[in-house]
């Protein structure tokens, strides 16, 4: 039976701020304690647990493999305990901060417009959007949701998906009338593809003439990192990209990309995601806001 004149939340409060404050001193000011108190907590806190949470010297401050997963674990009950009290101390149904990771693409193409509509809804939430295009471990970046495309790799994770799009191959009509317009898949080796600087699920171009799959592989002069950032690079006539269809289809309207090899092409998808990390209990009220949010209106068709 847990002893009852053991502040656990307390504990976990101190041992969170030493982590994200980088050292006993910035904590004690943080929360206003001497950082003897707090090095005495953080003591008693590792004998109670039996276990050394943080390696430390007069210049040095590093966590220990248990330190890094129960200061993961406390941030997320402190988190959690916060939004408790909030959310019945309260009528705003979410308060607090996000930490959103997602894809250049999908931010553009959108997120970006739906923001306001979302912050008007939630006053007391705050989002903190990282951009990136390669996967990210969610529990050492510290995020709440990750936007991703593709199959899940981790049982950890539980996704909500918004949506699939089918892939588009399009180039810019300057670049079309320099280099010619590919009327077979086996015509784009004699051009530049643009391609992206990370590892994917599926690296080749698939193609399907009747009965027969076709795969390129791209290995043109530039390569991204970026989703948007080869959009761009397309627009401004550097090569053919294969993309979702909802990142080009205004271009494709507007007439600024012009689509390729369309009867060729076999009509796989891209899915989407919302990803978050498994938990026991009801989710935090802000994260659950978000989720149903982009559930609703952040779907990719």
């Amino acid at each position: 039976m847990a002893r009852l004149d053991v502040n656990r939340s307390a504990e976990m409060e101190v041992y969170v701020a030493v982590v994200e404050q980088g050292g006993f001193s910035a904590a004690a000011r943080a929360l206003s304690l001497t950082p003897s108190a707090v090095s005495k907590l953080i003591s008693r806190l590792e004998s109670r647990l039996n276990v050394r949470l943080i390696n430390r010297s007069t210049r040095q401050f590093r966590l220990t493999p248990e330190g890094r997963e129960f200061y993961e674990r406390s941030a997320s009950i402190l988190a959690s305990i916060e939004d408790a009290e909030r959310a019945a101390a309260s009528a705003v149904e979410a308060v607090g901060r996000i930490r959103l990771n997602t894809s250049s693409v999908y931010l553009a193409h959108r997120l970006n417009p739906l923001l306001p509509q979302f912050l008007a809804r939630f006053p007391g939430v705050t989002l903190d959007i990282a951009q990136t295009d390669t996967v990210v471990d969610l529990m050492a970046d510290h995020t709440d949701i990750a936007v991703r495309t593709g199959p899940l790799k981790s049982s950890s994770l539980i996704a909500r998906k918004l949506g699939e799009t089918r892939l588009t191959v399009a180039a810019s009509p300057a670049y079309l009338e320099r280099h010619g317009t590919p009327l077979h898949p086996n015509e784009l080796s004699r051009h530049n593809l643009l391609r992206f600087g990370y590892s994917r699920s599926v690296r080749d171009w698939p193609f399907r003439e009747g009965d027969t799959e076709i795969a390129v592989t791209p290995s043109g002069r530039v390569q991204v990192n970026d989703g948007e950032g080869m959009r761009q690079l397309a627009l401004a006539g550097l090569g053919i990209v294969r993309m979702g269809s909802f990142v080009v289809a205004d271009d494709i309207r507007a007439g600024r990309l012009v689509p390729l090899l369309e009867e060729f092409n076999p009509g796989d998808r891209e899915e989407f995601y919302a990803v978050y990390v498994g938990q026991k209990g009801p989710l935090p009220s802000r994260i659950r806001a978000l989720l149903d949010f982009l559930a609703e209106h952040g779907r990719v068709e």
